[in-house]
Protein backbone atom coordinates (compact mmCIF):
# COMPACT_ATOMS: atom_id res chain seq x y z
CA UNK A 1 0.00 0.00 0.00
CA UNK A 2 1.32 3.44 -0.95
CA UNK A 3 1.56 6.02 1.84
CA UNK A 4 0.71 9.64 1.12
CA UNK A 5 1.45 12.09 3.92
CA UNK A 6 -0.39 15.40 3.69
CA UNK A 7 1.92 18.37 2.98
CA UNK A 8 3.21 19.81 6.24
CA UNK A 9 1.75 23.27 6.68
CA UNK A 10 2.08 23.66 10.44
CA UNK A 11 4.22 22.29 13.29
CA UNK A 12 1.10 22.31 15.45
CA UNK A 13 -0.74 19.01 14.94
CA UNK A 14 -4.19 20.47 15.64
CA UNK A 15 -3.60 23.22 13.08
CA UNK A 16 -2.30 20.67 10.57
CA UNK A 17 -5.42 18.52 10.99
CA UNK A 18 -7.66 21.54 10.51
CA UNK A 19 -5.80 22.51 7.33
CA UNK A 20 -6.16 18.95 6.04
CA UNK A 21 -9.94 19.31 6.47
CA UNK A 22 -10.07 22.63 4.67
CA UNK A 23 -10.71 24.57 7.87
CA UNK A 24 -8.66 27.76 7.88
CA UNK A 25 -10.51 30.85 9.13
CA UNK A 26 -11.27 31.58 12.77
CA UNK A 27 -15.00 31.39 12.01
CA UNK A 28 -14.58 27.95 10.43
CA UNK A 29 -12.57 26.77 13.44
CA UNK A 30 -15.23 28.04 15.84
CA UNK A 31 -17.98 26.26 13.90
CA UNK A 32 -15.92 23.08 13.81
CA UNK A 33 -15.03 22.88 17.49
CA UNK A 34 -18.30 24.38 18.76
CA UNK A 35 -20.88 23.41 16.13
CA UNK A 36 -24.37 24.88 16.47
CA UNK A 37 -27.33 24.34 14.17
CA UNK A 38 -28.20 28.00 14.59
CA UNK A 39 -25.05 28.92 12.66
CA UNK A 40 -26.70 27.47 9.55
CA UNK A 41 -30.11 29.15 9.88
CA UNK A 42 -30.38 29.95 6.17
CA UNK A 43 -29.93 26.28 5.23
CA UNK A 44 -32.89 25.35 7.43
CA UNK A 45 -35.29 27.69 5.60
CA UNK A 46 -36.05 25.28 2.78
CA UNK A 47 -38.53 26.49 0.15
CA UNK A 48 -41.91 24.80 0.37
CA UNK A 49 -42.08 24.54 4.17
CA UNK A 50 -44.69 27.29 4.66
CA UNK A 51 -47.04 25.83 2.07
CA UNK A 52 -46.62 22.32 3.46
CA UNK A 53 -47.20 23.42 7.06
CA UNK A 54 -50.32 25.30 6.08
CA UNK A 55 -51.75 22.11 4.55
CA UNK A 56 -50.75 20.07 7.60
CA UNK A 57 -52.52 22.48 9.96
CA UNK A 58 -55.53 22.43 7.68
CA UNK A 59 -55.60 18.62 7.85
CA UNK A 60 -55.47 18.75 11.64
CA UNK A 61 -58.34 21.23 11.74
CA UNK A 62 -60.43 19.04 9.42
CA UNK A 63 -59.53 15.81 11.18
CA UNK A 64 -57.99 14.38 7.99
CA UNK A 65 -55.66 11.42 8.12
CA UNK A 66 -52.00 12.19 7.31
CA UNK A 67 -49.71 9.39 6.18
CA UNK A 68 -45.97 9.66 6.83
CA UNK A 69 -44.48 7.67 3.94
CA UNK A 70 -41.00 6.59 4.96
CA UNK A 71 -38.21 4.36 3.72
CA UNK A 72 -36.68 1.13 4.99
CA UNK A 73 -33.18 2.36 5.84
CA UNK A 74 -32.00 4.10 9.02
CA UNK A 75 -32.46 7.58 7.53
CA UNK A 76 -35.98 6.82 6.33
CA UNK A 77 -36.91 5.18 9.63
CA UNK A 78 -35.54 8.06 11.71
CA UNK A 79 -37.19 10.60 9.40
CA UNK A 80 -40.53 8.84 9.84
CA UNK A 81 -40.03 8.88 13.62
CA UNK A 82 -39.29 12.62 13.55
CA UNK A 83 -42.44 13.45 11.60
CA UNK A 84 -44.70 10.93 13.34
CA UNK A 85 -43.71 12.15 16.81
CA UNK A 86 -43.87 15.78 15.76
CA UNK A 87 -47.29 15.51 14.12
CA UNK A 88 -48.89 13.51 16.95
CA UNK A 89 -47.67 16.12 19.44
CA UNK A 90 -49.80 18.81 17.75
CA UNK A 91 -52.92 16.68 17.53
CA UNK A 92 -52.64 15.32 14.01
CA UNK A 93 -54.35 12.12 13.00
CA UNK A 94 -51.34 10.33 11.57
CA UNK A 95 -50.18 6.86 10.55
CA UNK A 96 -46.76 5.75 9.28
CA UNK A 97 -46.24 3.76 6.10
CA UNK A 98 -42.96 1.98 5.35
CA UNK A 99 -42.73 0.11 2.03
CA UNK A 100 -41.56 -3.50 1.95
CA UNK A 101 -38.19 -3.74 0.22
CA UNK A 102 -38.94 -6.96 -1.70
CA UNK A 103 -42.61 -6.41 -2.49
CA UNK A 104 -42.69 -2.67 -3.22
CA UNK A 105 -39.13 -1.50 -3.66
CA UNK A 106 -37.69 1.89 -2.82
CA UNK A 107 -39.80 5.01 -2.41
CA UNK A 108 -43.37 5.78 -3.33
CA UNK A 109 -45.12 3.13 -5.38
CA UNK A 110 -48.57 3.00 -6.91
CA UNK A 111 -49.28 -0.01 -4.68
CA UNK A 112 -48.37 1.99 -1.59
CA UNK A 113 -50.34 5.05 -2.67
CA UNK A 114 -53.43 2.96 -3.37
CA UNK A 115 -53.04 1.36 0.06
CA UNK A 116 -52.88 4.68 1.90
CA UNK A 117 -55.80 6.00 -0.12
CA UNK A 118 -57.83 2.97 0.91
CA UNK A 119 -56.96 3.71 4.54
CA UNK A 120 -58.79 7.03 4.21
CA UNK A 121 -55.80 9.34 3.96
CA UNK A 122 -56.08 12.83 2.50
CA UNK A 123 -52.45 13.93 2.83
CA UNK A 124 -49.24 11.97 2.22
CA UNK A 125 -45.92 13.35 3.46
CA UNK A 126 -42.87 11.49 2.20
CA UNK A 127 -39.63 11.41 4.14
CA UNK A 128 -36.26 10.46 2.63
CA UNK A 129 -37.91 9.64 -0.71
CA UNK A 130 -40.27 10.95 -3.36
CA UNK A 131 -38.14 13.44 -5.26
CA UNK A 132 -37.55 10.96 -8.12
CA UNK A 133 -41.20 9.79 -8.19
CA UNK A 134 -42.63 11.98 -10.95
CA UNK A 135 -44.96 9.28 -12.29
CA UNK A 136 -46.13 8.32 -8.81
CA UNK A 137 -46.89 11.97 -8.04
CA UNK A 138 -49.26 12.02 -11.01
CA UNK A 139 -50.93 8.84 -9.71
CA UNK A 140 -51.29 10.38 -6.23
CA UNK A 141 -53.06 13.39 -7.73
CA UNK A 142 -55.41 11.10 -9.65
CA UNK A 143 -56.37 9.48 -6.33
CA UNK A 144 -57.12 12.87 -4.79
CA UNK A 145 -54.15 12.73 -2.42
CA UNK A 146 -52.26 15.90 -1.53
CA UNK A 147 -48.62 14.83 -1.79
CA UNK A 148 -45.96 16.66 0.22
CA UNK A 149 -42.44 15.51 -0.62
CA UNK A 150 -39.51 15.89 1.77
CA UNK A 151 -36.28 14.43 0.43
CA UNK A 152 -32.54 14.96 0.01
CA UNK A 153 -31.86 12.75 -3.02
CA UNK A 154 -31.53 13.99 -6.59
CA UNK A 155 -34.58 14.19 -8.88
CA UNK A 156 -34.83 11.87 -11.85
CA UNK A 157 -33.55 13.04 -15.22
CA UNK A 158 -35.29 12.87 -18.55
CA UNK A 159 -33.61 14.07 -21.74
CA UNK A 160 -30.78 15.60 -19.65
CA UNK A 161 -33.24 17.69 -17.62
CA UNK A 162 -34.22 17.33 -13.98
CA UNK A 163 -37.74 15.99 -13.66
CA UNK A 164 -39.46 17.49 -10.63
CA UNK A 165 -42.62 15.75 -9.37
CA UNK A 166 -45.93 17.62 -9.60
CA UNK A 167 -46.64 17.58 -5.86
CA UNK A 168 -48.65 19.81 -3.53
CA UNK A 169 -45.37 20.92 -1.95
CA UNK A 170 -41.71 19.94 -2.22
CA UNK A 171 -39.20 20.43 0.60
CA UNK A 172 -35.87 19.41 -0.88
CA UNK A 173 -32.27 19.94 0.18
CA UNK A 174 -29.06 18.06 -0.61
CA UNK A 175 -27.26 19.72 2.31
CA UNK A 176 -28.62 17.28 4.90
CA UNK A 177 -30.08 13.81 5.38
CA UNK A 178 -33.75 12.92 4.96
CA UNK A 179 -34.45 13.02 8.70
CA UNK A 180 -32.97 16.52 8.88
CA UNK A 181 -35.24 17.71 6.05
CA UNK A 182 -38.23 16.27 7.94
CA UNK A 183 -37.05 18.03 11.10
CA UNK A 184 -36.83 21.34 9.23
CA UNK A 185 -40.45 20.87 8.12
CA UNK A 186 -41.87 20.20 11.58
CA UNK A 187 -39.62 22.17 13.95
CA UNK A 188 -41.60 25.42 13.92
CA UNK A 189 -44.92 23.64 14.52
CA UNK A 190 -43.87 21.82 17.70
CA UNK A 191 -42.58 22.72 21.14
CA UNK A 192 -38.92 23.62 21.36
CA UNK A 193 -38.25 20.83 23.87
CA UNK A 194 -39.60 18.20 21.47
CA UNK A 195 -37.77 19.77 18.54
CA UNK A 196 -34.53 19.40 20.46
CA UNK A 197 -35.36 15.81 21.49
CA UNK A 198 -35.94 14.80 17.88
CA UNK A 199 -32.38 15.80 17.00
CA UNK A 200 -31.17 12.42 18.30
CA UNK A 201 -32.91 10.77 15.34
CA UNK A 202 -31.37 13.31 12.97
CA UNK A 203 -27.91 12.49 14.37
CA UNK A 204 -28.42 8.75 13.85
CA UNK A 205 -29.67 9.32 10.31
CA UNK A 206 -26.84 11.69 9.39
CA UNK A 207 -24.18 9.20 10.46
CA UNK A 208 -25.89 6.12 8.98
CA UNK A 209 -26.57 7.84 5.65
CA UNK A 210 -22.88 8.83 5.45
CA UNK A 211 -23.37 12.59 5.30
CA UNK A 212 -20.18 14.62 5.78
CA UNK A 213 -19.54 15.49 9.43
CA UNK A 214 -18.50 19.00 8.57
CA UNK A 215 -20.59 22.16 8.59
CA UNK A 216 -24.32 21.58 9.00
CA UNK A 217 -23.98 17.80 9.22
CA UNK A 218 -21.51 18.15 12.07
CA UNK A 219 -23.84 20.54 13.87
CA UNK A 220 -26.80 18.15 13.59
CA UNK A 221 -24.74 15.25 14.90
CA UNK A 222 -23.10 17.24 17.69
CA UNK A 223 -26.40 18.50 19.07
CA UNK A 224 -28.12 15.17 18.52
CA UNK A 225 -25.41 13.30 20.44
CA UNK A 226 -25.99 15.58 23.41
CA UNK A 227 -29.60 14.41 23.48
CA UNK A 228 -28.59 10.76 23.12
CA UNK A 229 -26.18 11.03 26.04
CA UNK A 230 -28.08 13.21 28.47
CA UNK A 231 -29.29 11.97 31.85
CA UNK A 232 -32.52 10.04 31.93
CA UNK A 233 -35.32 12.21 33.25
CA UNK A 234 -36.36 10.49 36.44
CA UNK A 235 -39.75 12.15 36.31
CA UNK A 236 -40.52 10.51 32.98
CA UNK A 237 -41.34 6.83 32.60
CA UNK A 238 -39.25 5.82 35.63
CA UNK A 239 -41.45 2.85 36.33
CA UNK A 240 -41.47 1.83 32.66
CA UNK A 241 -37.69 1.95 32.42
CA UNK A 242 -37.33 -0.06 35.62
CA UNK A 243 -39.78 -2.67 34.38
CA UNK A 244 -37.92 -3.03 31.10
CA UNK A 245 -34.61 -3.50 32.91
CA UNK A 246 -35.71 -6.42 35.06
CA UNK A 247 -34.59 -8.82 32.37
CA UNK A 248 -31.92 -6.63 30.77
CA UNK A 249 -28.20 -6.27 31.53
CA UNK A 250 -27.49 -3.63 34.13
CA UNK A 251 -26.76 -0.33 32.37
CA UNK A 252 -23.65 1.72 33.03
CA UNK A 253 -25.12 4.80 34.61
CA UNK A 254 -28.30 6.79 34.03
CA UNK A 255 -27.07 9.01 31.24
CA UNK A 256 -28.57 7.80 27.97
CA UNK A 257 -31.42 9.03 25.79
CA UNK A 258 -34.92 9.50 27.18
CA UNK A 259 -36.34 7.62 24.19
CA UNK A 260 -37.46 4.26 25.58
CA UNK A 261 -36.86 2.26 22.40
CA UNK A 262 -33.35 3.61 21.86
CA UNK A 263 -32.51 3.19 25.53
CA UNK A 264 -33.39 -0.49 25.48
CA UNK A 265 -31.73 -1.02 22.08
CA UNK A 266 -28.54 0.48 23.49
CA UNK A 267 -28.64 -1.85 26.48
CA UNK A 268 -29.53 -4.86 24.34
CA UNK A 269 -26.52 -4.03 22.15
CA UNK A 270 -24.16 -4.07 25.14
CA UNK A 271 -22.96 -0.48 24.74
CA UNK A 272 -21.43 0.63 28.03
CA UNK A 273 -19.83 4.00 27.35
CA UNK A 274 -21.07 7.24 25.79
CA UNK A 275 -22.83 7.09 22.42
CA UNK A 276 -20.67 8.46 19.62
CA UNK A 277 -20.46 8.20 15.85
CA UNK A 278 -18.85 4.75 16.10
CA UNK A 279 -21.63 3.32 18.28
CA UNK A 280 -24.25 4.71 15.90
CA UNK A 281 -22.52 3.71 12.67
CA UNK A 282 -21.44 0.21 13.68
CA UNK A 283 -23.87 -0.91 16.41
CA UNK A 284 -27.15 1.01 16.49
CA UNK A 285 -27.48 1.76 12.77
CA UNK A 286 -26.97 -1.80 11.52
CA UNK A 287 -29.67 -3.03 13.90
CA UNK A 288 -32.16 -0.42 12.70
CA UNK A 289 -31.27 -1.27 9.10
CA UNK A 290 -31.46 -5.04 9.54
CA UNK A 291 -35.26 -5.19 9.63
CA UNK A 292 -35.64 -3.41 6.31
CA UNK A 293 -32.98 -5.61 4.75
CA UNK A 294 -34.52 -8.95 5.68
CA UNK A 295 -38.00 -8.44 7.16
CA UNK A 296 -40.06 -5.24 7.44
CA UNK A 297 -38.63 -1.92 8.62
CA UNK A 298 -41.90 -0.96 10.32
CA UNK A 299 -40.64 -2.87 13.39
CA UNK A 300 -37.62 -0.56 13.64
CA UNK A 301 -39.95 2.43 13.54
CA UNK A 302 -42.21 0.84 16.15
CA UNK A 303 -39.22 0.50 18.46
CA UNK A 304 -38.40 4.21 18.16
CA UNK A 305 -42.00 5.23 18.80
CA UNK A 306 -43.26 2.79 21.44
CA UNK A 307 -43.93 3.75 25.06
CA UNK A 308 -44.46 0.13 26.11
CA UNK A 309 -41.31 -1.27 27.79
CA UNK A 310 -42.26 -4.90 27.20
CA UNK A 311 -42.85 -4.26 23.51
CA UNK A 312 -39.62 -2.27 23.32
CA UNK A 313 -37.62 -5.13 24.79
CA UNK A 314 -39.18 -7.63 22.37
CA UNK A 315 -38.49 -5.37 19.37
CA UNK A 316 -34.92 -4.60 20.44
CA UNK A 317 -34.17 -8.32 20.63
CA UNK A 318 -35.84 -8.88 17.25
CA UNK A 319 -33.61 -6.22 15.69
CA UNK A 320 -30.49 -7.74 17.28
CA UNK A 321 -31.34 -11.28 16.16
CA UNK A 322 -32.19 -10.14 12.64
CA UNK A 323 -28.88 -8.29 12.45
CA UNK A 324 -26.99 -11.48 13.32
CA UNK A 325 -28.80 -13.26 10.49
CA UNK A 326 -27.96 -10.37 8.17
CA UNK A 327 -24.28 -10.63 9.09
CA UNK A 328 -24.18 -14.36 8.25
CA UNK A 329 -25.99 -13.84 4.94
CA UNK A 330 -23.66 -11.00 4.00
CA UNK A 331 -20.52 -13.04 4.67
CA UNK A 332 -21.82 -15.94 2.57
CA UNK A 333 -22.77 -13.63 -0.30
CA UNK A 334 -19.42 -11.85 -0.07
CA UNK A 335 -17.53 -15.11 -0.48
CA UNK A 336 -19.64 -15.93 -3.55
CA UNK A 337 -19.19 -12.43 -4.97
CA UNK A 338 -15.39 -12.59 -4.82
CA UNK A 339 -15.47 -15.66 -7.06
CA UNK A 340 -17.30 -13.62 -9.70
CA UNK A 341 -14.76 -10.79 -9.84
CA UNK A 342 -12.69 -10.33 -12.98
CA UNK A 343 -9.78 -8.18 -11.84
CA UNK A 344 -9.19 -6.99 -15.40
CA UNK A 345 -12.51 -5.14 -15.46
CA UNK A 346 -12.72 -1.47 -14.50
CA UNK A 347 -16.24 -1.87 -13.18
CA UNK A 348 -17.62 -5.00 -11.53
CA UNK A 349 -21.21 -6.04 -12.31
CA UNK A 350 -22.02 -9.19 -10.34
CA UNK A 351 -25.33 -10.96 -9.79
CA UNK A 352 -26.89 -14.02 -8.21
CA UNK A 353 -30.28 -15.57 -7.54
CA UNK A 354 -29.07 -16.52 -4.05
CA UNK A 355 -28.55 -12.97 -2.78
CA UNK A 356 -31.25 -11.16 -0.86
CA UNK A 357 -32.02 -7.67 -2.14
CA UNK A 358 -31.49 -6.47 1.41
CA UNK A 359 -27.78 -7.26 1.51
CA UNK A 360 -26.54 -6.44 -2.00
CA UNK A 361 -25.66 -2.89 -0.99
CA UNK A 362 -23.38 -4.26 1.72
CA UNK A 363 -21.81 -6.71 -0.74
CA UNK A 364 -21.23 -3.94 -3.30
CA UNK A 365 -19.67 -1.73 -0.62
CA UNK A 366 -17.25 -4.38 0.62
CA UNK A 367 -16.15 -5.37 -2.89
CA UNK A 368 -15.76 -1.70 -3.88
CA UNK A 369 -13.57 -1.07 -0.84
CA UNK A 370 -11.41 -4.16 -1.39
CA UNK A 371 -10.86 -3.81 -5.14
CA UNK A 372 -11.03 0.00 -5.47
CA UNK A 373 -13.47 -0.29 -8.36
CA UNK A 374 -17.11 0.73 -8.87
CA UNK A 375 -19.32 -2.28 -8.05
CA UNK A 376 -22.90 -3.15 -8.97
CA UNK A 377 -24.44 -6.14 -7.18
CA UNK A 378 -27.77 -7.50 -8.42
CA UNK A 379 -30.26 -9.76 -6.66
CA UNK A 380 -31.84 -11.74 -9.50
CA UNK A 381 -35.59 -12.27 -9.33
CA UNK A 382 -37.87 -14.32 -11.55
CA UNK A 383 -39.03 -11.29 -13.53
CA UNK A 384 -37.66 -8.19 -11.81
CA UNK A 385 -34.20 -7.84 -10.29
CA UNK A 386 -32.90 -5.33 -7.76
CA UNK A 387 -29.48 -3.73 -8.01
CA UNK A 388 -27.29 -1.77 -5.64
CA UNK A 389 -24.13 0.14 -6.56
CA UNK A 390 -21.17 1.63 -4.73
CA UNK A 391 -18.47 3.73 -6.30
CA UNK A 392 -15.06 5.29 -5.77
CA UNK A 393 -14.08 8.96 -5.79
CA UNK A 394 -14.33 10.47 -9.25
CA UNK A 395 -16.87 8.00 -10.69
CA UNK A 396 -20.50 9.16 -10.53
CA UNK A 397 -22.29 5.82 -10.35
CA UNK A 398 -25.89 7.08 -10.54
CA UNK A 399 -24.98 9.04 -13.67
CA UNK A 400 -23.50 5.91 -15.25
CA UNK A 401 -26.55 3.83 -14.37
CA UNK A 402 -29.09 6.37 -15.62
CA UNK A 403 -27.45 6.40 -19.04
CA UNK A 404 -29.14 3.02 -19.52
CA UNK A 405 -32.60 4.07 -18.38
CA UNK A 406 -34.08 2.51 -21.51
CA UNK A 407 -33.68 -0.91 -19.90
CA UNK A 408 -34.26 0.15 -16.27
CA UNK A 409 -37.53 0.25 -14.37
CA UNK A 410 -36.25 2.90 -11.97
CA UNK A 411 -33.03 4.25 -10.49
CA UNK A 412 -32.06 6.65 -7.73
CA UNK A 413 -29.22 7.60 -5.46
CA UNK A 414 -26.04 9.63 -5.18
CA UNK A 415 -22.71 9.81 -7.04
CA UNK A 416 -21.25 7.31 -4.59
CA UNK A 417 -24.19 4.96 -4.07
CA UNK A 418 -27.29 4.05 -6.03
CA UNK A 419 -30.13 1.58 -6.28
CA UNK A 420 -32.20 0.45 -9.24
CA UNK A 421 -34.45 -2.26 -10.62
CA UNK A 422 -34.68 -3.83 -14.05
CA UNK A 423 -36.22 -6.78 -15.82
CA UNK A 424 -34.11 -9.88 -15.19
CA UNK A 425 -33.86 -10.56 -18.93
CA UNK A 426 -31.93 -7.29 -19.33
CA UNK A 427 -29.14 -8.05 -16.81
CA UNK A 428 -26.64 -9.40 -19.33
CA UNK A 429 -27.17 -6.44 -21.67
CA UNK A 430 -26.84 -4.03 -18.74
CA UNK A 431 -23.61 -5.72 -17.61
CA UNK A 432 -22.14 -5.67 -21.11
CA UNK A 433 -22.93 -1.98 -21.64
CA UNK A 434 -21.35 -0.91 -18.36
CA UNK A 435 -18.24 -2.99 -18.86
CA UNK A 436 -17.74 -1.41 -22.28
CA UNK A 437 -17.78 2.13 -20.91
CA UNK A 438 -14.34 3.73 -20.98
CA UNK A 439 -13.67 4.71 -17.38
CA UNK A 440 -10.71 6.80 -16.26
CA UNK A 441 -9.85 5.35 -12.87
CA UNK A 442 -7.36 6.55 -10.27
CA UNK A 443 -4.10 4.66 -9.90
CA UNK A 444 -4.75 1.02 -9.07
CA UNK A 445 -2.43 0.81 -6.11
CA UNK A 446 -4.25 1.65 -2.90
CA UNK A 447 -3.19 4.89 -1.30
CA UNK A 448 -3.25 5.34 2.46
CA UNK A 449 -3.85 9.01 3.20
CA UNK A 450 -1.92 10.13 6.29
CA UNK A 451 -2.65 13.34 8.17
CA UNK A 452 0.74 13.94 9.75
CA UNK A 453 3.98 12.46 11.05
CA UNK A 454 4.31 12.35 14.83
CA UNK A 455 7.45 11.54 16.80
CA UNK A 456 7.30 8.75 19.37
CA UNK A 457 7.62 10.89 22.49
CA UNK A 458 4.40 12.72 21.57
CA UNK A 459 2.32 9.56 21.92
CA UNK A 460 0.57 10.22 25.21
CA UNK A 461 -2.82 10.92 26.75
CA UNK A 462 -2.41 14.66 26.26
CA UNK A 463 -2.26 14.16 22.49
CA UNK A 464 -5.26 11.83 22.62
CA UNK A 465 -7.29 14.49 24.41
CA UNK A 466 -6.30 16.99 21.73
CA UNK A 467 -7.47 14.60 19.00
CA UNK A 468 -10.75 14.00 20.83
CA UNK A 469 -11.64 17.62 20.12
CA UNK A 470 -12.18 16.55 16.50
CA UNK A 471 -15.02 14.20 17.40
CA UNK A 472 -17.54 13.23 16.13
CA UNK A 473 -15.63 11.43 13.40
CA UNK A 474 -17.15 10.37 10.13
CA UNK A 475 -17.23 11.15 6.44
CA UNK A 476 -15.21 14.30 5.71
CA UNK A 477 -13.75 14.21 9.21
CA UNK A 478 -12.18 10.82 9.63
CA UNK A 479 -10.31 9.80 12.74
CA UNK A 480 -6.79 11.29 12.32
CA UNK A 481 -4.34 8.91 10.66
CA UNK A 482 -0.78 9.38 11.90
CA UNK A 483 2.61 7.91 11.08
CA UNK A 484 5.56 7.43 13.38
CA UNK A 485 8.87 6.27 11.94
CA UNK A 486 11.74 4.28 13.42
CA UNK A 487 9.99 2.72 16.39
CA UNK A 488 11.14 -0.45 18.08
CA UNK A 489 8.68 -3.29 18.72
CA UNK A 490 8.55 -6.14 21.23
CA UNK A 491 6.23 -8.77 22.72
CA UNK A 492 4.84 -9.79 19.32
CA UNK A 493 1.86 -12.16 19.38
CA UNK A 494 -1.54 -12.82 17.83
CA UNK A 495 -5.02 -12.63 19.34
CA UNK A 496 -8.47 -13.59 18.12
CA UNK A 497 -7.54 -17.07 16.91
CA UNK A 498 -4.54 -15.73 15.06
CA UNK A 499 -6.47 -13.12 13.07
CA UNK A 500 -5.07 -10.03 14.77
CA UNK A 501 -1.55 -8.87 15.61
CA UNK A 502 -0.52 -7.35 18.96
CA UNK A 503 2.82 -5.96 20.02
CA UNK A 504 4.40 -3.24 22.11
CA UNK A 505 6.03 -0.09 20.80
CA UNK A 506 8.80 1.99 22.35
CA UNK A 507 7.49 5.51 23.07
CA UNK A 508 10.81 7.00 21.95
CA UNK A 509 12.43 7.26 18.57
CA UNK A 510 15.46 5.17 17.70
CA UNK A 511 18.64 6.75 18.92
CA UNK A 512 21.68 6.10 16.76
CA UNK A 513 23.40 3.07 15.27
CA UNK A 514 22.71 -0.08 17.25
CA UNK A 515 21.59 1.86 20.32
CA UNK A 516 17.82 1.56 20.74
CA UNK A 517 15.49 3.02 23.29
CA UNK A 518 13.36 0.33 24.89
CA UNK A 519 11.50 2.93 26.90
CA UNK A 520 10.11 2.40 30.38
CA UNK A 521 6.47 2.67 29.32
CA UNK A 522 5.94 0.68 26.16
CA UNK A 523 2.72 1.41 24.26
CA UNK A 524 0.33 -1.33 23.18
CA UNK A 525 -0.40 -1.67 19.47
CA UNK A 526 -3.06 -3.78 17.77
CA UNK A 527 -3.37 -4.48 14.04
CA UNK A 528 -6.73 -6.01 13.16
CA UNK A 529 -6.71 -8.57 10.37
CA UNK A 530 -2.90 -8.58 10.23
CA UNK A 531 -2.18 -11.79 12.17
CA UNK A 532 -0.07 -13.11 9.28
CA UNK A 533 2.60 -10.54 10.10
CA UNK A 534 3.54 -12.43 13.28
CA UNK A 535 5.97 -14.60 11.30
CA UNK A 536 7.50 -11.61 9.50
CA UNK A 537 8.43 -9.57 12.55
CA UNK A 538 10.86 -10.07 15.42
CA UNK A 539 11.31 -8.48 18.79
CA UNK A 540 13.65 -5.48 18.67
CA UNK A 541 12.87 -4.78 15.02
CA UNK A 542 12.55 -1.17 13.87
CA UNK A 543 9.40 -0.23 11.93
CA UNK A 544 7.41 2.66 10.54
CA UNK A 545 3.78 2.53 11.68
CA UNK A 546 0.60 4.15 10.39
CA UNK A 547 -2.16 4.19 12.99
CA UNK A 548 -5.03 5.83 14.80
CA UNK A 549 -4.10 6.95 18.30
CA UNK A 550 -6.71 5.97 20.86
CA UNK A 551 -7.39 5.38 24.52
CA UNK A 552 -7.91 1.73 25.42
CA UNK A 553 -10.57 1.55 28.14
CA UNK A 554 -11.13 -2.21 27.95
CA UNK A 555 -11.70 -3.84 31.36
CA UNK A 556 -11.51 -0.47 33.05
CA UNK A 557 -8.07 0.30 31.66
CA UNK A 558 -7.09 3.77 30.55
CA UNK A 559 -4.05 3.24 28.35
CA UNK A 560 -2.62 4.75 25.17
CA UNK A 561 -2.95 2.37 22.22
CA UNK A 562 -2.02 2.42 18.56
CA UNK A 563 -4.66 0.99 16.23
CA UNK A 564 -2.31 0.06 13.40
CA UNK A 565 -3.48 0.49 9.81
CA UNK A 566 -0.26 -0.45 8.02
CA UNK A 567 3.32 -1.47 8.75
CA UNK A 568 6.43 -0.35 6.94
CA UNK A 569 9.60 -2.34 7.43
CA UNK A 570 12.61 -0.07 7.78
CA UNK A 571 15.35 -1.61 5.59
CA UNK A 572 18.12 0.41 7.21
CA UNK A 573 17.32 -0.71 10.75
Amino acid sequence: MKWKIAPRKSDNLVEQLLINRGIKTEKEKEQFFHPKISDFASDLQIPGIKRANKRILQAIERGELIIVYGDYDADGICAAAVLYKGLTSIGAKVLPYIPHREKEGYGISNIGLQSVKNSGAAVVVTVDNGIAAADQAIFAKSLGLDLIITDHHMPAERKNKLLWPDAYAIIHSTKMCGAAVAWCLIRDLIKKELSNELLQFVAIATICDLLPLLGLGRAFVSEGLKVLNKDLLRSRSEDSIALARRTLPSPSGERKTTNLGLQILIEESGIKGPIGSYEIGYIIGPRLNAMGRLEHAIDSLRLLCTKDPVKAKRLAKLLADTNVTRQKMTMEALEQAKLLIDKQKKIHVIFSKDWSAGIIGLVAGRICEEYSRPVIAISVGEEISKGSARSIDGINIIELIRKHSDILIDAGGHPGAAGFSLLSKHIEVFKKRLEEIILVLPEEKKVLEIDAEVIGKQLNKTLIHELQRFEPFGLGNRRPVLVTKNVQISDIRTVGDGKHLKFKVSPSVILSGAQRSEGSNAIDAIAFGMGDWVNLLKSGQVLNLVYNLELDTYNGNDKVQLKVKDIGVNPSA
